[in-house]
Protein backbone atom coordinates (compact mmCIF):
# COMPACT_ATOMS: atom_id res chain seq x y z
CA UNK A 1 0.00 0.00 0.00
CA UNK A 2 3.26 2.27 1.18
CA UNK A 3 4.33 2.44 -2.54
CA UNK A 4 0.80 3.78 -3.47
CA UNK A 5 0.02 6.97 -1.59
CA UNK A 6 -1.34 9.42 -3.81
CA UNK A 7 -3.15 11.78 -1.23
CA UNK A 8 -2.53 14.97 0.46
CA UNK A 9 -4.13 15.46 3.54
CA UNK A 10 -5.01 18.97 4.75
CA UNK A 11 -5.62 19.06 8.66
CA UNK A 12 -6.83 21.29 11.09
CA UNK A 13 -9.17 20.64 14.35
CA UNK A 14 -13.09 20.69 13.31
CA UNK A 15 -12.47 20.39 9.45
CA UNK A 16 -15.46 23.27 8.94
CA UNK A 17 -13.23 26.13 8.60
CA UNK A 18 -9.01 26.38 7.82
CA UNK A 19 -8.63 22.54 6.27
CA UNK A 20 -11.12 22.27 3.56
CA UNK A 21 -9.81 25.97 2.42
CA UNK A 22 -6.65 25.12 2.18
CA UNK A 23 -8.16 21.75 0.31
CA UNK A 24 -9.53 23.27 -2.21
CA UNK A 25 -6.85 25.65 -2.78
CA UNK A 26 -4.39 22.93 -3.59
CA UNK A 27 -6.74 21.04 -5.44
CA UNK A 28 -7.05 24.37 -7.70
CA UNK A 29 -3.28 24.81 -7.44
CA UNK A 30 -2.33 20.97 -8.67
CA UNK A 31 -4.80 20.74 -11.31
CA UNK A 32 -2.94 23.04 -13.10
CA UNK A 33 0.72 21.19 -12.66
CA UNK A 34 1.26 18.35 -15.40
CA UNK A 35 1.90 15.12 -14.83
CA UNK A 36 2.39 13.49 -11.92
CA UNK A 37 1.47 16.65 -9.61
CA UNK A 38 -1.98 16.43 -11.06
CA UNK A 39 -2.73 12.60 -10.13
CA UNK A 40 -2.24 13.80 -6.48
CA UNK A 41 -5.63 13.94 -4.67
CA UNK A 42 -5.99 16.54 -2.12
CA UNK A 43 -8.63 15.43 0.93
CA UNK A 44 -9.12 17.63 4.42
CA UNK A 45 -9.99 15.99 8.27
CA UNK A 46 -10.27 17.12 11.20
CA UNK A 47 -8.51 15.72 14.66
CA UNK A 48 -11.71 16.75 16.94
CA UNK A 49 -13.82 16.82 13.64
CA UNK A 50 -17.36 15.01 13.34
CA UNK A 51 -18.61 13.29 10.06
CA UNK A 52 -20.59 15.48 7.68
CA UNK A 53 -20.74 18.89 9.22
CA UNK A 54 -20.51 21.30 5.59
CA UNK A 55 -17.91 23.95 5.67
CA UNK A 56 -18.50 27.45 7.40
CA UNK A 57 -20.46 30.03 5.82
CA UNK A 58 -17.44 32.87 5.81
CA UNK A 59 -14.68 29.49 4.84
CA UNK A 60 -17.54 29.00 1.61
CA UNK A 61 -17.43 32.71 0.91
CA UNK A 62 -13.98 32.90 1.21
CA UNK A 63 -12.96 30.14 -1.48
CA UNK A 64 -15.93 31.77 -3.59
CA UNK A 65 -14.10 34.77 -4.30
CA UNK A 66 -11.86 32.75 -6.30
CA UNK A 67 -14.34 30.85 -7.98
CA UNK A 68 -14.09 27.59 -6.02
CA UNK A 69 -17.16 26.04 -4.35
CA UNK A 70 -17.08 24.45 -0.98
CA UNK A 71 -20.70 24.25 -0.47
CA UNK A 72 -20.67 20.32 -0.89
CA UNK A 73 -17.73 19.45 1.98
CA UNK A 74 -19.08 17.44 4.69
CA UNK A 75 -16.50 17.18 7.37
CA UNK A 76 -14.73 14.14 8.60
CA UNK A 77 -12.12 13.17 11.00
CA UNK A 78 -8.84 12.23 10.35
CA UNK A 79 -8.79 8.10 10.15
CA UNK A 80 -5.75 5.61 9.82
CA UNK A 81 -7.41 4.73 6.71
CA UNK A 82 -6.62 8.32 5.26
CA UNK A 83 -3.08 8.56 7.25
CA UNK A 84 -2.40 5.05 5.62
CA UNK A 85 -2.99 6.67 2.18
CA UNK A 86 -1.34 10.04 2.86
CA UNK A 87 2.15 11.11 0.67
CA UNK A 88 1.86 14.32 2.78
CA UNK A 89 -0.05 16.27 5.40
CA UNK A 90 -0.21 19.23 6.26
CA UNK A 91 -1.29 20.37 9.55
CA UNK A 92 -2.28 24.89 10.17
CA UNK A 93 -0.87 24.88 13.49
CA UNK A 94 1.83 22.26 15.67
CA UNK A 95 -0.74 21.48 17.41
CA UNK A 96 -2.48 19.43 15.01
CA UNK A 97 0.86 17.73 13.72
CA UNK A 98 1.83 16.58 17.98
CA UNK A 99 -2.18 15.67 18.24
CA UNK A 100 -1.31 13.27 15.59
CA UNK A 101 1.95 12.11 16.60
CA UNK A 102 -0.26 11.40 19.65
CA UNK A 103 -3.31 9.58 18.65
CA UNK A 104 -1.48 7.24 15.58
CA UNK A 105 1.64 5.51 15.00
CA UNK A 106 2.14 4.65 11.17
CA UNK A 107 2.45 8.54 9.78
CA UNK A 108 4.00 9.26 6.82
CA UNK A 109 7.76 10.31 6.44
CA UNK A 110 5.93 13.91 5.25
CA UNK A 111 4.11 15.74 7.79
CA UNK A 112 4.69 19.68 7.70
CA UNK A 113 2.66 22.71 8.55
CA UNK A 114 1.22 23.96 5.54
CA UNK A 115 3.30 27.38 5.71
CA UNK A 116 6.52 25.49 6.35
CA UNK A 117 8.55 26.00 3.06
CA UNK A 118 7.93 29.56 2.85
CA UNK A 119 11.07 30.59 4.86
CA UNK A 120 11.96 31.39 8.37
CA UNK A 121 10.49 35.36 8.09
CA UNK A 122 7.48 34.10 7.38
CA UNK A 123 4.44 32.47 10.61
CA UNK A 124 3.85 29.03 9.77
CA UNK A 125 0.95 28.41 11.73
CA UNK A 126 -2.43 29.21 10.44
CA UNK A 127 -4.82 30.39 13.23
CA UNK A 128 -8.28 29.50 13.76
CA UNK A 129 -10.66 32.01 12.26
CA UNK A 130 -13.69 29.72 13.67
CA UNK A 131 -16.57 32.17 15.32
CA UNK A 132 -14.75 35.18 13.97
CA UNK A 133 -15.79 37.20 11.17
CA UNK A 134 -15.73 37.36 7.47
CA UNK A 135 -12.43 39.33 7.69
CA UNK A 136 -10.70 36.96 9.78
CA UNK A 137 -11.39 33.81 7.11
CA UNK A 138 -10.15 35.84 4.14
CA UNK A 139 -7.27 36.58 5.51
CA UNK A 140 -6.75 32.71 6.62
CA UNK A 141 -7.08 32.09 2.67
CA UNK A 142 -4.60 34.69 2.49
CA UNK A 143 -2.06 33.04 3.95
CA UNK A 144 -2.88 29.59 2.43
CA UNK A 145 -3.02 31.23 -0.90
CA UNK A 146 0.81 32.66 0.07
CA UNK A 147 1.77 29.43 0.63
CA UNK A 148 0.53 28.15 -2.52
CA UNK A 149 4.10 28.07 -4.43
CA UNK A 150 6.27 27.12 -1.67
CA UNK A 151 4.52 23.78 -1.35
CA UNK A 152 3.99 23.19 -5.27
CA UNK A 153 8.09 23.74 -5.04
CA UNK A 154 8.44 21.03 -2.67
CA UNK A 155 5.80 18.63 -4.39
CA UNK A 156 8.22 18.76 -7.30
CA UNK A 157 10.95 17.80 -5.61
CA UNK A 158 9.38 15.09 -3.63
CA UNK A 159 6.72 13.61 -5.61
CA UNK A 160 7.92 11.49 -8.65
CA UNK A 161 4.34 9.71 -9.26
Amino acid sequence: MADKRNLILTICTGNICRSPMAEKLLQHALAAEGAPLDQLEVASAGVAAGYGDPASANSVAAVKKVQLDLSNHKSQPVTQDLIDRAFLILGMTQSHIDILQHYHSQLPERVHLFREFMGEDEDPEIPDPYGQNFAAYAACFDSMAEAIPSLITYLKQEYKG
